[in-house]
């Protein structure tokens, strides 16, 4: 079958093995079409540094005209919350001084919108894991 692509193998802390992906979907305020061009490299590249600050692994990113996808995998001490929130954050704060120009385009000079979407992706489906967890007491027999 072959070798399991690079993103698909567990990851390793100290005193934890874990595959925590989770995928992160946001907007500009009012969803606007702001990011394109330079803004949109720019913040892909601010994205990728930013998630490697964090000990993240960027999977997939995209900057769209008017959203942005990011696919990563996390330590699972980080949570879902805090992973967006603190991309969201540096981010909009990088981006807004590397364009000042920006803050006019962006509602009261704030880049991204308040909300997002967040979903936790997996490698297995949740029947296995049922499945696994009611074997447990079997195979102690």
């Amino acid at each position: 079958m072959g070798e399991p692509l690079a993103w698909n193998r567990l990851r390793s802390t100290r005193h934890a093995r874990y595959w925590c992906g989770y995928h992160f979907v946001w907007i500009p305020n009012y969803r606007r079409d702001i990011l394109d061009g330079e803004v949109a490299e720019y913040t892909r590249e601010v994205l990728k540094q930013i998630l490697e600050e964090l000990g993240c692994e960027p999977i997939a990113l995209e900057v769209m005209p008017d959203h942005v996808h990011v696919f990563t995998l996390c330590p699972p001490r980080l949570s879902p919350a805090y992973v967006v929130n603190y991309l969201k954050g540096k981010s909009a704060r990088r981006a807004l001084q590397r364009f000042p120009e920006l803050r006019a385009k962006a509602s009261r000079g704030e880049l991204w919108s308040r909300s997002h979407f967040a979903a936790t992706v997996g490698n297995v489906t949740a029947g296995l894991v049922k499945r696994y967890v009611e074997e447990q007491w079997a195979r102690e027999k």
